[in-house]
């Protein structure tokens, strides 16, 4: 067990991380935009990292715009899992959309007691679009890199491809994200997520909605951990790689967006599963909010 928590945040640390740069969801509309149509764009966009959806783009008419935003998280967990240091993290993340269906975005993110606390900075590169006669089949592919603070290689490079399916009404949907992690080392990922959108006040300037989300975080991940022979009198150091479901997540996530502003405030419940040479391992939970603003370019 002596190596175990340095796995959790130099390994799982990138798993529970990937979703930041698979691309957020956007729809498109009239080149005239209102201050509905913002708040629409606005609704349909940010999906942070624990409730990944692409929603429909609806064809026919160009976007092109910015979005920023910065999370703040009050607790840090690794794949659900505490890495036994209480602390806060923030994720500021800037993209950029256009209707061509290419995608760019660079993210990182600050741990509160890490040393450094910047731990890395990652930028992606993507292509969105749909297929159907209903646009109710979305596909998502690109490529991350990564540039971490401290030495760390093993994963400095991924591919991702994301697929996702909703109902006509957008208040259904689900979808499916793998990513393929290398460097020095390499790895891979599935997160399967379902939601739910409920609209609790739908006005022509302001919106407010409830978007619960189910999360399941399956990859392959090296435990390291120390053995004991019965019959000798020393420790030797055991190695397992698994694939399996790390973390099942729910979370609870309001939104309001008015105007080019969005804000939202969640909670999270990690279901860490218990893999490898680990024990039973508790749930754990934490608050996340975040603010955003778009920049729309097609003015």
């Amino acid at each position: 067990m002596i190596n175990y928590y340095h796995k959790i945040k130099t390994k799982l640390k990138v798993l529970g991380l990937l979703l930041l740069t698979i691309a957020t969801s956007f729809c498109s509309y009239a080149q005239e935009r209102t201050d509905e149509d913002i708040d629409v764009i606005l609704d349909d966009l940010f999906f942070n990292d624990s409730q990944f959806l692409d929603e429909l783009i609806e064809g026919g008419n160009s976007y092109n715009f910015i979005y920023t935003s910065l999370a703040y998280n009050n607790n840090t967990y690794f794949s659900g899992r505490d890495s036994g240091t209480d602390q806060f993290n923030m994720i500021p993340q800037i993209s950029y959309y256009h209707s061509s269906g290419f995608n760019a975005s660079i993210s990182g993110v600050y741990y509160q007691n890490f040393d450094p606390h910047w731990d890395f900075t990652s930028v992606s590169l993507g292509y969105l679009n749909t297929l159907g006669k209903t646009n109710s089949f979305i596909y998502n592919f690109g490529y991350t890199k990564y540039f971490y603070s401290d030495d760390f290689d093993d994963f400095t490079n991924s591919i991702d491809l994301s697929i996702g399916l909703r109902n006509k009404k957008r208040t259904l949907g689900t979808s499916i994200a793998a990513s393929y992690l290398f460097g020095t080392d390499e790895s891979y990922q599935l997160v399967s997520s379902s939601f739910a959108r409920v609209n609790l006040v739908r006005k022509p300037n302001f919106a407010l909605r409830l978007r619960p989300t189910l999360s399941l975080i399956l990859a392959k991940q090296e435990f390291t951990y120390w053995q004991r022979f019965r019959t000798r009198p020393f420790l030797r150091t055991v190695v397992n790689t698994v694939f399996d479901l790390l973390n099942t997540q729910v979370s609870i996530p309001i939104n309001f967006t008015t105007k080019s502003w969005d804000f939202e405030l969640g909670y999270y419940l990690n279901i860490p599963n218990a893999v490898a040479n680990e024990s039973d391992l508790p749930t754990t939970s934490f608050f996340s909010l975040s603010i955003g603003y778009l920049f729309d370019l097609s003015k």
